[in-house]
């Protein structure tokens, strides 16, 4: 007998799913693909809080992650190893930030030549669409060397940069400026170096020359946690907001099948425009080997082992 009401039938929906970010705590795909794979058998990361130490378990099977955000300063190992056509004939949806800088030995010691990162580049372009591919010219370096002003920028090997990614189809740059870190200004001073914080001038023209450089080259520039500059360009600068997890885009690519919020746990008030991401690195148990100076995922000084 029915009652005073009509039943009403909802349609089920289905929950949406995680975005992975492997990751801004280390270099996994240079690093740790045997882990990270050993953790998609699983179903599971499980994932410390690296400020609160809470612990919690991000779920990792094909049916609940939307896709999987890597970062990088090296594929090859992640190339070499085939993990990204494993991952796709599971049913992962893949998406990558490659971070190519100016040659910088004091900086950054410990990465592979540049024509083998630009090669590595464009065998991701091959194997998927470069739209799912974003350039990181990351961070601007300004530090003295002596007496002497060093612009870590190299506008001219940037260039170098562009036409070779440009020409395998990626389209975008994000950048940033280095923060000067109290850690990193100390392991930078051990080596002779000393972190400067330029001008806002000098950081909106800095941004300005590599827009106009990268327009040319069909390239957009995008500036990540970089509010303060952003709001001095002017408006037809055409230098948006850098967000490194990029929800408009991964919705474009693969569905809208994710949570559509900002990430709280990111620098919002510095103009972080992430979409909400479960971050599965951690910055002791998988330590970054490649040493960068300015990193602020790097605790150890120069010449001492990560460990």
């Amino acid at each position: 007998m029915m009652g005073l009401f009509p039943e009403f039938h909802m349609a089920a929906t289905k929950p949406l799913k995680t975005i992975l970010s492997a990751s801004r705590r280390t270099d996994i795909p240079a690093f740790y693909m045997d882990w990270f794979m050993a953790g998609i058998q699983k179903g599971f990361f499980d994932v410390i809080n690296p400020y609160n130490q809470y612990r919690r378990r991000v779920p990792a099977h094909p049916h609940e992650v939307h896709s999987i955000v890597f970062w990088s300063k090296n594929f090859g190992p992640f190339l070499q190893g085939n993990y990204d056509r494993k991952l796709v004939q599971k049913g992962y949806r893949l998406f990558f930030n490659f971070t190519i800088n100016a040659p910088s030995p004091e900086l950054e010691p410990h990465v592979p030549p540049l024509e083998e990162r630009l090669h590595q580049a464009k065998e991701l372009a091959r194997r998927f669409h470069p739209a799912a591919i974003v350039w990181r010219y990351d961070p601007i370096c300004f530090f003295r060397q002596g007496k002497g002003l060093v612009n870590q920028n190299h506008i001219e090997t940037m260039e170098v940069i562009a036409d070779a990614l440009a020409a395998a189809g990626i389209r975008r740059c994000v950048t940033s400026f280095v923060d000067l870190y109290g850690k990193v200004k100390r392991r930078m001073a051990l080596q002779g170096l000393h972190l400067v914080d330029p001008p806002l001038s000098v950081k909106c023209d800095t941004l300005m020359q590599m827009a106009t450089r990268l327009r040319l080259r069909g390239m957009a520039l995008g500036a990540c946690c970089e509010k303060n500059v952003l709001d001095k360009l002017p408006r037809d600068a055409g230098i948006g907001n850098g967000d490194c997890i990029p929800g408009d885009l991964l919705a474009r690519l693969y569905g809208n099948d994710f949570v559509p919020k900002k990430d709280p746990g990111q620098r919002r008030q510095d103009g972080c425009t992430c979409n909400i991401a479960a971050d599965i690195g951690s910055y002791r148990q998988q330590p970054c080997y490649h040493n960068c100076l300015f990193c602020y995922a790097n605790p150890r000084q120069p010449g001492k082992k990560n460990a």
